[in-house]
């Protein structure tokens, strides 16, 4: 299908990018939307798929033979596991609530209404026939991202617009989804990628459009692209920015005003036990998540946790953060306390800094940025509690520390995907928790956003009395401070 834009201009100025758009996507061809976060990349495919109204200039599509047709586009972006998980009417936590767990309906479900011969192609291409029978609610975010992927397949669109569709998945899945797509493409399926960062751009792109601050750039060849340096650093400025402060010695994180050590039981040193699991399991139903399962972590480490899609990785890190209630079924201590024995939740929350996909998907507050960030003080999703001038002070200065100061006074539910990641990241080390839990924490975020992240990370964990355990299904997003490593499998 041919897509022609001419001089298309938003009638409503909240979706308006920076000048008219004219753009001719040819048919046949493969295209990537790469930029920054908050860069217009969603106005842009919005604008595309008709959702914007247009106050002038017009939008065309031609078949094969030039005829003007309606054409079919669709596009699935990470904004719609709110709906696919239902998010409105389930809450965070609950998928480990197994009571309530169960109220969740198979995610076979959502595949209902479709041809079966279709939907038994795409099932089988994009490795979901094992999870039909799980509970929506059980599944973990690469498995949710899956099921949205093979569900718009089998309405078989003449133009798929995927919104970074490889992050969330391991390594394993992000083969076969390229692989399915190169092979849909070769069968005349075309496909827009919007993607945030330069390594999820599939050989067989043919051409790369940059988006930046709203305005649209000059498509080039995906090649041309990859070698053209000053382009990329003018799209992802935070690593050359990064790099410089730390040539000048002006990187520094936010010093709090309160002595951390305050917070920790008189004898707690290096080196001391802060997650003890003892033969730990835990079941969904009749299914085993978590079988058997020793785990040792001592104060100071620096953990990488790594495993397939589904493999129990954030499972077992709910027992550590004290959502799940199957903790107190196990032999689990932390921070030198076993579980059961008089703590509360809050007690083990506030010496703790959390990130996870599931928080992501459940923190639904229109609430400003930096109010969001200044929750982490209170482990809650929405502000809580009320924030000491003190607070608000460091939420800012961890705010500046990640470069997110013009987030501060927006609605946190009217900025970008991955704009939302890097305040809840933020959100996570405004405390000064001494463990610091970051469950795929650069979901989302673009080149230049992961740089300096992944540098705040390792100067944050140089102080050797910090603990962290860190989960990834990208190697190379793994912090070089990260000193042990442990391996789930998919049971």
């Amino acid at each position: 299908m041919k897509i022609v834009v001419e001089n298309a201009v938003a009638r409503f100025s909240p979706f308006r990018l920076a000048e008219p758009v004219t753009l001719t996507i040819e048919d046949g061809t493969n295209w990537a939307f790469v930029g920054p976060n908050g860069a217009g990349k969603t106005l842009l495919t919005d604008t595309l798929r008709g959702r914007i109204v247009l106050g002038s200039g017009r939008i065309t599509m031609h078949d094969g033979e030039g005829s003007e047709i309606s054409g079919s586009v669709k596009s699935v972006s990470f904004r719609d596991i709110y709906s696919l998980s239902d998010a409105g009417s389930m809450y965070y936590q609950q998928r480990w609530n197994s009571s309530d767990a169960e109220l969740s309906p198979p995610a076979g479900t959502l595949l209902e209404g479709f041809d079966e011969k279709v939907r038994d192609r795409y099932v089988s291409l994009m490795g979901i026939d094992q999870l039909l029978h799980k509970r929506l609610v059980s599944l973990s975010s690469g498995e949710l991202r899956k099921f949205l992927v093979a569900r718009v397949l089998m309405t078989e669109p003449a133009v798929l617009i995927l919104d970074n569709p490889f992050i969330g998945l391991d390594e394993g899945s992000r083969k076969i989804l390229d692989r399915t797509l190169l092979d849909l493409s070769r069968s005349g399926l075309q496909i827009i990628l919007v993607l945030s960062q330069t390594k999820d751009l599939p050989e067989w792109i043919d051409k790369v459009l940059p988006v930046s601050g709203l305005h649209v750039g000059t498509p080039v060849d995906r090649n041309d692209f990859l070698s053209d340096r000053s382009l990329l650093d003018s799209l992802f400025p935070e690593t050359s920015v990064c790099d410089s402060m730390i040539k000048t010695g002006r990187f520094m994180l936010p010093v709090s005003g309160e002595d951390d050590s305050s917070m920790r039981p008189e004898g707690n040193g290096v080196g001391e036990d802060v997650v003890l699991m003892k033969n730990v399991s835990v079941r969904l139903g009749d299914t085993a998540i978590v079988e058997n399962m020793d785990w040792e972590v001592h104060r100071g480490e620096k953990w990488a946790l790594t495993g397939p899609n589904g493999s129990g990785k954030s499972t077992l890190l709910s027992l550590v953060c004290g959502d799940n209630p199957q903790a107190y079924r196990n032999d689990i201590s932390i921070f030198g306390r076993r579980r059961g024995t008089g703590e509360s939740i809050w007690d083990i929350k506030k010496r703790i800094g959390y990130l996870s996909p599931d928080m992501h998907t459940y923190y639904l507050e229109d609430i400003s940025c930096l109010d969001v960030a200044a929750s982490g003080f209170f482990d809650s999703i929405g502000l809580s509690g009320h924030c000491s001038d003190e607070q608000y002070r460091m939420a800012e200065a961890w705010m500046r520390c990640f470069r997110a100061e013009n987030l501060m006074s927006r609605s946190f539910m009217k900025i970008s995907y991955g704009e939302q990641r890097l305040v809840l990241l933020v959100r996570a080390f405004v405390k000064n928790p001494e463990l610091l839990i970051l469950d795929e924490p650069l979901h989302g975020l673009d080149t230049g956003k992961k740089s300096l992240a992944l540098k705040v990370i390792g100067e944050f964990c140089s102080d050797p009395r910090k603990t962290m355990i860190y989960v990834s299904h990208y190697k190379d997003e793994i912090p070089s401070c990260v000193n042990c490593f442990k391996t789930l499998s998919r049971n």
